[in-house]
C-alpha cells in the first residue's frame, strides 16, 4: 500500500522472499542470577535464578535496513519502532485508536488554522548507551539525553539527499516551512546537505521545545509525528560516529536495543539497559471487555516485560507453520510470522480455533486487517501504461478478467474484495461502497479488449495489440510456493481472456527497488495502513510520490489538486466528498488494481501473553510478556 511516515508500509501481499531459510535450532539462554540481571538493567523485577524471557518470532521475508531514514519495508519498520521513539504513540488497548505522549510531555499546542505546532518534550529520557557518545560534550551523567534537537535532525536527514530516503517525498509533502528549499540548495550547491542551517519549519525553541511550522494547514499532524517506526528521535553523533554502517546500528530510545544481525537469516533485539521507567496503562473503551482485562492483569507493570526478543526469517509457508507447532516460533501475528493462507482453514476452520490446537492451549483470534493487495501498472510502460482509451480500456479489461473471489477462498482463505485504496478502520472506507474495482466479468473485459483493437491476428490464441506488434503482460514476482499460487491464479484468468502473461521472478526487495525506479511493468503486492488517515493511502496516486509511494507512476493534475485538498481539510463531511471522488477517479484511470482486504488470524502459544493486535503500529513487544508456568523453556 502506500508508505510511511504518513502512508502506510509496503510489504510482500503473502509473497515471501527469495532468501535462504535459517536453519532452526533451539535458542535459549539463562540469567546467571537476579545479581546480574539488576546489574544489566537497573531496577529490574526478576525471580532469583530466573530465566531470561525471550520472545521467539519469524519475518517472511528479509528485512533492509533499521535505518530509519532509509527502510519503508513492514520488516524492517517492525525492528525499528522498538528501539527509536517518535513523540507520540498509540494506546496499546484503545479502539478506536488514540494517540497519547510519548516522548512529549503533553498533548501539542496547536494553531487554530492547524499550521503552528509546539511540543514539549519531557526532560530525563536517555539514548542507549553507544560508543558513539563517548568523549563528546553535553553528557548527563556520562548519558546522552534525548532534546528537541534529535527530532530536527531526524526529520531533516529524511531529506538530505546523500541518503536518498524512499519516503523523501512523503516528509516534503508534509510541508514543513523551508525543509524543501534546505533540500534544494543542496542539490543545486552540489554540496552536503547543511544541518546547522536554521529553517522556520523545524525551530528548536530551547532544550525541551520544538515548533512545527508548516506551509499548509495539517490537522492531523499528530498522526505522523506518532510513527516510531521512522520518526523516531536520532542522534547525530551515532549517525555521523557510523557513517555508512549506519544501517546497522540503531541507537535509540526506546525498550530494546538491537543485540545481534545476521543479514536476511536473524535479528536479535535486547532489552534496553538504560531504558528509563515506564509502566504498562493503557486507555480501553469501558465496554471492550478483552482490553479491560489486560488492563487490570498488567497495568503497573514496568516495561518492558520481556527481556529479548528473536526473529528469524523463514520464507515458506510449511516451515514457517511447522516451526510455530513445533515450539520454535512463539507466535504467528501480524507483521511478524502470520499465519500462512495456505493454513488458515486448517488453524482456524469456520473462524474457531481447531480443537486439536485449543487442546494444547494455543491462542486464535481472526480479524480483518486496514491493508489490501495491490497489482500496479506502471503508467510509464507502454504495453500497460499510458492514458489514451486504448490502454485504459486494456487496464480496465485485466482488472475485470482477475478473480478476486477466488483469491480470497483459494488462497487468502478469508478477506473481502477491496473497492478503492481505502482500507477498513481508516476515514475515507466504506464498508457499504461497491465499484467496479471488484468486478469479475471475462465477457466485459473480452469486450473491451475488442473494441479497442486487441484481437488475436495470427490465431495462436493471444490478442496483440491495435497495432498489430505483440502483447505480452511481464509481471514481477517472487519464486516461493505460495507467490506461485497467486501467479498461477493471474495466468489461468488472462488466458482465459485472450491474454498472455509471463512472470519474472526476483527476490522482494529487489523487485520493490525496480517499481520505485520505473523498470517493472506490473507487479502485485501488499500494504498496511499506517494510520487513521485514509488520505495517506491515496499518496500512491499523488503525481509528487513518483519513485516513492506512487510506484506507479500515476499523473493527473485532477487528483493532485484533490489530495492537496484532503491534506488540507478537517475531517466532516466536505472531506468524505473527496474521497469518493478519489474512488471514482481510482476506477477510471486504473494505475492500480486493489485485490482484497486480508483476514487474517493470530496463533500465540500458550506461554504469550498480553498481546493485542495493532491497527496502525508495530510496536507491541514490550507490552506483552512470557508466562513461566507454561513456557517450556523455563523448564529446559
Amino acid at each position: 500500500m502506500t508508505d510511511r511516515p504518513a502512508d502506510a508500509q509496503t510489504d510482500a501481499d503473502d509473497g515471501l522472499p527469495a532468501l535462504p531459510p535459517l536453519s532452526r535450532r533451539h535458542l535459549g539462554g539463562l540469567l546467571a542470577g537476579a545479581a546480574s540481571a539488576a546489574a544489566a538493567w537497573p531496577g529490574a523485577v526478576l525471580a532469583a535464578e530466573g530465566p531470561r524471557k525471550v520472545l521467539k518470532l519469524a519475518f517472511p521475508k528479509a528485512e533492509t535496513s533499521f535505518d530509519p531514514a532509509k527502510v519503508n519495508d513492514l520488516y524492517s519498520r517492525t525492528i525499528t519502532p522498538h528501539i527509536f521513539e517518535a513523540l507520540y504513540a498509540y494506546d496499546h488497548l484503545a479502539r478506536p485508536a488514540k494517540i497519547k505522549p510519548l516522548t512529549a510531555l503533553a498533548m501539542p499546542e496547536v494553531s487554530a488554522d492547524f499550521r503552528v505546532w509546539t511540543i514539549k518534550l519531557r526532560p530525563g529520557i536517555f539514548f542507549a548507551d553507544d560508543p558513539a557518545f563517548q568523549g563528546k560534550p553535553g553528557l548527563v551523567n556520562g548519558r546522552r539525553e534525548l532534546t528537541a534537537a534529535d527530532y530536527v535532525y531526524a526529520i531533516r536527514r529524511f531529506t538530505d539527499p546523500a541518503i536518498k530516503c524512499p519516503t523523501v517525498s512523503t516528509i516534503l509533502d508534509t510541508g514543513w516551512v523551508g525543509l524543501a528549499e534546505a533540500r534544494d540548495a543542496a542539490i543545486k550547491g552540489k554540496k552536503p546537505y547543511n544541518y546547522d542551517q536554521p529553517i522556520e519549519g523545524l525551530q528548536v525553541l530551547d532544550r525541551y521545545t520544538l515548533r512545527m511550522v508548516l506551509a499548509e494547514p495539517r490537522p492531523r499532524l499528530l498522526e505522523t509525528v506518532a510513527a516510531s517506526d521512522l520518526l523516531g528521535a536520532v542522534a547525530r553523533e551515532v549517525v555521523e560516529h557510523y557513517g555508512d554502517a549506519i544501517d546497522a546500528h540503531p541507537v535509540g530510545t526506546g525498550p530494546y536495543r538491537l543485540k545481534t544481525w545476521r543479514r536476511s537469516s536473524q535479528i536479535v533485539v535486547e532489552r534496553n539497559p538504560g531504558f528509563r521507567e515506564m509502566v504498562y496503562d493503557a486507555e480501553p473503551a469501558a465496554d471492550d471487555a478483552v482490553g479491560q482485562a489486560l488492563l487490570r492483569q498488567f497495568k503497573g507493570r514496568r516495561l518492558p516485560m520481556i527481556d529479548e526478543v528473536r526473529v528469524s526469517i523463514i520464507e515458506e509457508s510449511q516451515p514457517m507453520w511447522l516451526s510455530f507447532l513445533n515450539g520454535q516460533v512463539d507466535a504467528l501475528v501480524t507483521n511478524s510470522g502470520r499465519v500462512p493462507p495456505e493454513f488458515a482453514a486448517q488453524a482456524m476452520p469456520g473462524g474457531q480455533l481447531a480443537p486439536n490446537l485449543a487442546k494444547r492451549g494455543i491462542q486464535g483470534s481472526r480479524s480483518l486487517n486496514p491493508d489490501s493487495g495491490v497489482a500496479l501498472f506502471n503508467m510509464d510502460d507502454p504495453v500497460v501504461g499510458g492514458y489514451t482509451p486504448a490502454q485504459v480500456a486494456l487496464r480496465r479489461a485485466i482488472s475485470l478478467a482477475y478473480d478476486v473471489q477466488a483469491e480470497i477462498t483459494q488462497i487468502r482463505r478469508g478477506g473481502i474484495p477491496a473497492q478503492s485504496a481505502n482500507v477498513p478502520h481508516t476515514s475515507g472506507y466504506d464498508p457499504a461502497f461497491k465499484s467496479e474495482m471488484s468486478d469479475y466479468d471475462p465477457a466485459r473485459a473480452r469486450a473491451l479488449l475488442d473494441t479497442y483493437g486487441f484481437a488475436d491476428r495470427d490465431g495462436d490464441g493471444f490478442r496483440e495489440r491495435p497495432d498489430g506488434s505483440p502483447l505480452v503482460i511481464e509481471m514481477a514476482t517472487e519464486s516461493d510456493q505460495l507467490k506461485r499460487k497467486f501467479d498461477e491464479l493471474w495466468r489461468k484468468c488472462l488466458n482465459a481472456v485472450g491474454l498472455k502473461i509471463v512472470f519474472k521472478p526476483a527476490q522482494w526487495p529487489e523487485n520493490l527497488k525496480a517499481a520505485r525506479a520505473g523498470k517493472l511493468q506490473m507487479w502485485v503486492l501488499g500494504g498496511l495502513a499506517a494510520a487513521p488517515d485514509g488520505a495517506q493511502q491515496l499518496a500512491r496516486y499523488y503525481s509528487k510520490q513518483v519513485g516513492g509511494q506512487n510506484m506507479a507512476r500515476f499523473r493527473s493534475a485532477e487528483f493532485d489538486r484533490l489530495y492537496e485538498q484532503l491534506l488540507r481539510l478537517p475531517d466532516g463531511p466536505e472531506r468524505q466528498k473527496l474521497f469518493d471522488e478519489a474512488k471514482r477517479i481510482e476506477v477510471a484511470w486504473m494505475p492500480y488494481r486493489l485485490t482484497a482486504h486480508r483476514m487474517e488470524a493470530d496463533l500465540l502459544h500458550r506461554w504469550v501473553l498480553g498481546y493485542r493486535r495493532p491497527l496502525f503500529w508495530q510496536e507491541w513487544w514490550h507490552m506483552a510478556d512470557i508466562d513461566l508456568a507454561t513456557w517450556p523453556e523455563a523448564k529446559a
